[in-house]
């Protein structure tokens, strides 16, 4: 699915404005939209010489834009499917590739995927040359750094429990997030979802509940096995996530099917304000 072609040779010496021209970025390319510019180069770096052919390779990334597994990520992937329309290729540095392999390889196998040799970082020219660099320490330092969601066994998911036994599970825990879970129906065959959260409750220092439901956002997307699991038809499904942040990393340990008949976690998430962890 992440599967990519070799890219377009570029030399310092080729006429840009003779072998390529300049085209409005396609709606379709969803991931490359909002992203500082409207125009690209075609043929791109990844050597698609369609417009076809660069809706229907860059979809295939889309899933992994979503996950956000790394803040460079759609710069780095818009700046080959889509490069910006300047007098010149403007190339990801070596150390962006990098940056976003490390961050994002492991999302990719989780989905059975290597980083594509296509992509290798040594392509890409060093920092020393007119290329687009990741971001600075300092700039970063600005930023809050959040736990990471990671690619994980999916939690069995409990049908049947008591409020009681919820509330030792909360006791353990540093989060509990209400997820209401879709199929999408979309033009393309790749699967998609409707992911909805909504934070129970949340113990965990100085995360904020809205940080708290975005990594969970990306957990699900990044264990989208999970998902599958949990969607087995286009009928909403509700759920209750519990989970621990450890060491920087954002783990889930128990998945509850909430259903309408049953009150039990209704019951435990309005006793766990009042709840006393022995």
């Amino acid at each position: 699915i992440f599967a990519m072609n070799g890219f377009l040779r570029v030399t310092t010496g080729l006429d840009i404005g003779l072998s390529t021209k300049c085209v409005v970025i396609p709606k379709e390319m969803d991931m490359c939209q909002k992203i500082g510019y409207s125009e690209m180069r075609l043929p791109n770096l990844m050597g698609h010489t369609s417009m076809a052919e660069v809706i229907l390779k860059s979809t295939t990334w889309q899933h992994l834009v979503h996950t956000n597994c790394h803040p460079h990520i759609r710069t780095f992937l818009c700046s080959l499917f889509a490069p910006i329309c300047l007098d010149t290729f403007i190339h990801p540095c070596r150390s962006m590739c990098a940056a976003v392999r490390d961050s994002c390889a492991p999302v990719l196998q989780c989905h059975g995927h290597a980083w594509p040799a296509s992509l290798d970082c040594d392509r890409f020219p060093g920092d020393e040359d007119m290329c687009l660099a990741p971001l600075t320490k300092d700039h970063q330092c600005l930023h809050k750094v959040l736990p990471k969601p990671t690619c994980q066994t999916c939690p069995t998911v409990e049908e049947f429990f008591t409020h009681k036994i919820v509330l030792e599970v909360f006791c353990d825990s540093n989060f509990a997030v209400k997820v209401k879970l879709s199929k999408k129906r979309t033009a393309f065959e790749n699967q998609e979802y409707n992911i909805e959260c909504q934070v129970e409750f949340i113990t965990q220092g100085s995360l904020l509940p809205y940080e708290t439901q975005s990594m969970i956002q990306q957990w699900l997307l990044i264990n989208e096995k999970c998902i599958e699991r949990m969607t087995p038809t286009h009928r909403p499904m509700v759920y209750l996530l519990v989970g621990n942040i450890e060491e920087g990393i954002i783990l889930v340990k128990q998945v509850y099917r909430w259903q309408r008949k049953d009150s039990q976690l209704t019951l435990a998430t309005q006793k766990w304000r009042y709840h006393k962890c022995l």
